[in-house]
């Protein structure tokens, strides 16, 4: 006997991760066909998981909310069956565009790291990561990103505004990895994996570093890989690019064929600021089948959008799209957010899915948060993403095998009007109806 749980999340009904009654599957007469069809046999990639960024702007938005407000929040995306049920997490190895200045974990000039201390993220980030985990039942599998090196590690002489590496200092600088990730492991943090460098093609107001593709290349090679290595940490993983999808191809090639630097490299990080381009993120697994791709930033520029739908669908689009191109996870970019989309140490306002007004003490959920909850509450870390066939016009669609054996299967309708389409597993049938600007999840089981 096949059960369905059924969520839905519609824009003008006011479902909001809501359970409707289950889809029924009905054996299929000789000519009927689905407009859907799930192959369980087809297995691709395996997901690791979902979540967001523990940036300090993010906890110290928090700080400044009552207790239960903040308690309230971490619950929302953490608690596995209340929440999200959010299992990855990122955070920037010192300061980031989302932090409340420029700062660094040594002191100038300290080529030796002897002053490296990271009690800065003491007073917001650490103590969110924390309660996190403690609402989570423990760690994430988490992903340490660079902005910029130190001012004094750099050609412009300053954090922000781009910039390079100086290549005296790139054993220096490989180290400093090192020294984070033992730092974070002694507060019971550990480390799954660190980015050489966030959005390394671009030259930022912010916090940034322009590395070329060979640059990058060579840094994995002769510098952080082996720094890794050194320090025993064998098992943190390197994720090279860390940027838009728009020019993935040409700056991973350079990398990953090159069998010295790729032997270190765990796979592509990629963002989505660079336009809707799924075809590449599955170029390069084609071209590299054996490197991992994931999905390690992404938001709604521009300010905050409280109550806006498209925003909710642009995650609906991307998260489908780059799923069925191979992705095995999603990080989100900041958890929550001020009133003002801040704070952002250069005016770099942006939306969340979690707002907190930090004037009045409330907390608001764009439709944002509902569609990140019809993958992050349904796919389980360890599930196989299993094949479909679709014919099902402007309905997206993916589907995902859960270690406990239920399938999860996610539909999303863009358009402004309703729709049915059927859904086909085995020698059975079952009618799914979509209404207009929805996204819903099928649990099969």
């Amino acid at each position: 006997m096949v059960t369905v749980q059924t969520t839905v999340t519609a824009k003008e009904t006011g479902e909001r991760l809501s359970r409707r009654e289950g889809l029924v599957f009905e054996q299929k007469v000789s000519s009927q066909t689905a407009d859907i069809q799930l192959h369980p046999e087809q297995e691709f990639q395996t997901v690791i998981g979902f979540g967001g960024a523990f940036t300090e702007a993010a906890a110290y938005t928090l700080s400044r909310m009552s207790p239960a407000r903040r308690t309230e929040v971490i619950r929302s995306y953490f608690h596995p069956e209340e929440g999200l049920s959010y299992s990855m997490g990122r955070v920037h190895i010192h300061s980031c565009d989302f932090a409340l200045g420029n700062y660094t974990y040594v002191q100038e000039q300290d080529t030796e790291l002897a002053t490296f201390d990271i009690s800065h993220d003491h007073q917001w980030v650490l103590p969110l990561i924390k309660d996190a985990m403690g609402v989570k039942g423990g760690p994430f599998t988490m992903l340490a990103s660079p902005w910029s090196p130190p001012a004094w590690m750099k050609t412009n002489g300053e954090m922000n505004n781009g910039g390079s590496l100086k290549p005296e200092y790139a054993a220096v600088w490989a180290r400093y990895y090192t020294k984070f990730i033992e730092a974070y492991r002694k507060e019971g943090i550990p480390v799954w994996a660190v980015s050489v460098q966030n959005e390394p093609a671009a030259v930022q107001t912010w916090d940034s570093c322009v590395y070329s593709a060979e640059e990058e290349r060579d840094f994995v090679k002769n510098h952080l890989g082996p720094a890794l290595h050194a320090a025993g940490m064998d098992d943190v993983n390197i994720v090279i690019w860390d940027h838009n999808r728009d020019i993935m191809i040409e700056r991973v090639t350079p990398i990953l064929s090159d069998p010295d630097a790729a032997k270190y490299v765990w796979g592509t990080g990629i963002h989505w600021y660079g336009g809707e381009e799924f075809e590449k993120v599955a170029k390069v697994h084609e071209l590299f089948p054996d490197k991992h791709v994931l999905f390690t930033e992404g938001c709604q520029e521009g300010g905050v959008r409280l109550g806006e739908w498209f925003t909710g669908e642009r995650y609906g689009r991307n998260m489908i799209g780059d799923l069925n191109a191979w992705t095995e996870g999603y990080l989100d970019w900041n958890l929550v957010l001020d009133e003002t989309g801040g704070p952002n140490h250069v005016g770099n306002f942006c939306d969340a899915p979690i707002i907190a007004d930090t004037v009045t003490d409330e907390v608001h959920y764009n439709s944002s948060y509902y569609y990140i909850g019809h993958f992050s509450k349904y796919i389980a870390p360890g599930a196989v993403r299993i094949g479909l066939d679709s014919t099902a016009d402007g309905i997206l669609s993916t589907a995902f095998r859960n270690p406990d054996g239920s399938i999860a299967v996610v539909l999303m309708n863009g358009s402004d009007e309703a729709r049915s389409v059927t859904l086909g597993l085995g020698n059975e049938l079952a009618g799914c109806q979509l209404p207009p600007h929805s996204i819903a999840t099928h649990v099969i089981s």
